[in-house]
């Protein structure tokens, strides 16, 4: 008789399998429990470029905010805010980082109405730059009147060159010519003698400054020369969420505009912390970091009627020169909490 080789087990033998497999189960759920979770977490994509408007977004990263919140946000860098506009536009990017045009935001409402949501600007002026125009430290020219024929670099993206074609305009610099160039680019272009000047954003001018070869020549320019008043908050870059992941993820986005608001409220308050954020996410590291002018900052709820209205002002530029197909209202794309 051929023999078997099946254990046959013994009912003592059953209730003791059963613990051990129970203790099995239990161990490997332990152990596994923090992967699962990880693979449960929502993956916020947010678009950025490398400006220093964008630092509540870099020290909300960098300083743990959104980590302590639970959140899994992730930064993608582009080459401009153009390109964070069509990811976002795409699905590719759940939002924008401040420092993102707003302009080219308008144009991804435009294109796909309802596509996101502000929460908060980045408004700049005279006192609180991002905007300015640049030249070689040692060029004649003194104002930018003087840039007549001469050869003008922007940042790339429609609101850059319509902007910085708008102020050679208004300040009587006529027959100047306005290229894109990409912002990282813009100091040794002028340095090189390729362009007369640029219009940029910081920290570029610092960049510049610091290594002696370019000075500002005016900044605060679009306050100045789109809104008509040098001390006017130019909301020209804003941080958004889609419309799309607010509806899917309504306790991630309160979670994530609240660890945002954080770094918001470090830069206005401990500016010289949150600057050491910027190193990694621009030109400027070490010691320069306390040189850049900071942009001041506003929450969807702090916005008064006059920042509105001047927000609106700035949006209707665009109407103005053709580049807005129709005019995009200011209240309707800002978030309500």
């Amino acid at each position: 008789m051929e023999k078997t080789n099946t254990a046959v087990q013994t009912p003592s033998a059953q209730p003791q399998r059963r613990r051990f497999l129970g203790q099995t189960v239990a161990a490997a759920f332990a152990l596994g429990a923090p992967a699962i979770l990880r693979a449960q977490s929502v993956p916020i994509r947010i678009g950025y470029w490398p400006v220093a408007a964008g630092l509540p977004f870099y020290a909300a990263v960098e300083a743990g905010y959104f980590k302590e919140a639970g959140l899994d946000v992730q930064p993608i860098k582009f080459a401009g805010a153009q390109q964070v506009m069509e990811a976002m536009l795409s699905g590719r990017a759940d939002g924008s980082a401040n420092g993102t045009g707003a302009g080219n935001l308008a144009i991804g409402e435009i294109a796909q109405p309802g596509l996101f949501k502000i929460f908060a600007t980045n408004p700049s002026n005279a006192q609180y730059v991002l905007d300015e125009f640049l030249v070689p430290k040692d060029s004649a020219i003194k104002s930018i009147a003087e840039l007549k024929g001469k050869k003008i670099a922007s940042g790339p993206g429609i609101q850059n060159v319509t902007l910085a074609r708008t102020v050679l305009e208004r300040a009587g610099a006529t027959g100047a010519t306005v290229t894109e160039l990409p912002i990282g680019q813009h100091v040794a272009a002028l340095a090189a003698g390729q362009v007369d000047a640029v219009y940029t954003l910081e920290p570029t001018g610092t960049v510049g400054r610091m290594n002696n070869t370019t000075r500002v020549l005016e900044a605060g320019v679009i306050a100045k020369y789109v809104l008509g008043n040098p001390t006017a908050p130019w909301h020209g870059g804003a941080a958004a969420l889609t419309t799309d992941f607010i509806r899917k993820h309504p306790a991630e986005t309160r979670k994530y505009i609240a660890a945002y608001t954080r770094g918001i409220q470090l830069t206005r308050t401990n500016p010289e912390k949150a600057r050491a954020y910027l190193k990694g996410y621009t030109a400027i590291e070490g010691s320069l970091t306390n040189e850049v002018p900071l942009a001041s900052y506003m929450l969807y709820n702090e916005f008064k009627a006059s920042d509105i209205a001047y927000f609106q002002k700035f949006y209707d530029l665009f109407v103005e020169k053709g580049i807005f197909s129709s005019r995009v209202m200011v209240d309707s794309l800002l978030y309500k909490g």
